[in-house]
């Protein structure tokens, strides 16, 4: 999942802002008491979140993945006044946790979590977000897309994680044998050629696309 080397990781993340003390701790709780924690946003990607929400002042943002609730605390630093976090995660194992950490960090009232299909809940949600973060199973990112387009704000903006698949997304073998990275890849594709968006895909972590929604232009009259 790392493409860049551990020196120039801890180079990158001495000069990026701190790690809150709050995130500092789910972070070691995650990697000594839960499985698979490498799936966890972690410092530097944390710091993206934060800072991308904080550039776009949502008034409302919808996630789709949870795990610990690492991204979903990052995210809702940048929350307008009165806003809203809605996560979406199918493993109610982590329901307690996540809540637990949600809370002590002020955001109870600004990150609700809800346990279901994701596919299935998004379409009951009413509100229009103003910035999205796709982070669940792989095979479904093109299907999620596909929902929240029509739910995001012009100019608003769709995160979605893991894009580069540990890098088995230029790996041939990969490509030719493994569902997942032939399903990110089609999802890449996807996006890139969508003409109601704009995209930039960036080698952080295990790979981020900044997927910017259009804003219309009005004909002249």
């Amino acid at each position: 999942m790392d493409f860049l080397s551990a020196e120039l990781q801890e180079y990158c993340e001495k000069h990026s802002s701190e790690e809150p003390k709050i995130l500092k701790k789910l972070n070691r709780q995650t990697h000594s008491q839960v499985l698979q924690p490498r799936m966890l946003s972690g410092h530097l990607q944390g710091r993206f979140l934060s800072m991308i929400s904080h550039l776009v002042r949502p008034k409302y943002i919808l996630e789709i993945g949870t795990y610990t609730g690492y991204s979903a605390i990052c995210l809702a630093e940048g929350l307008a006044p009165g806003g809203k976090l809605i996560t979406l995660d199918v493993n109610p194992e982590l329901e307690d946790l996540v809540n637990q950490y949600i809370e002590e960090s002020g955001n109870k009232n600004r990150i609700q979590m809800i346990i279901g299909d994701a596919y299935q809940l998004i379409r009951t949600l009413p509100q229009a977000f103003d910035l999205v973060f796709i982070d669940a199973d792989k095979a479904s990112y093109a299907k999620y897309f596909d929902l929240v387009i029509e739910q995001v704000n012009p100019g608003g903006i769709i995160l979605a994680d893991n894009v580069l698949w540990s890098g088995k997304i230029l790996d041939e073998k990969s490509l030719q044998k493994d569902k997942d990275t032939q399903l990110i890849d089609v999802f890449n594709k996807k996006v890139q050629s969508d003409p109601r968006v704009e995209t930039v895909l960036l080698p952080i972590r295990d790979g981020i696309t900044v997927i910017r929604k259009k804003t219309p232009i009005k004909p002249k009259k």
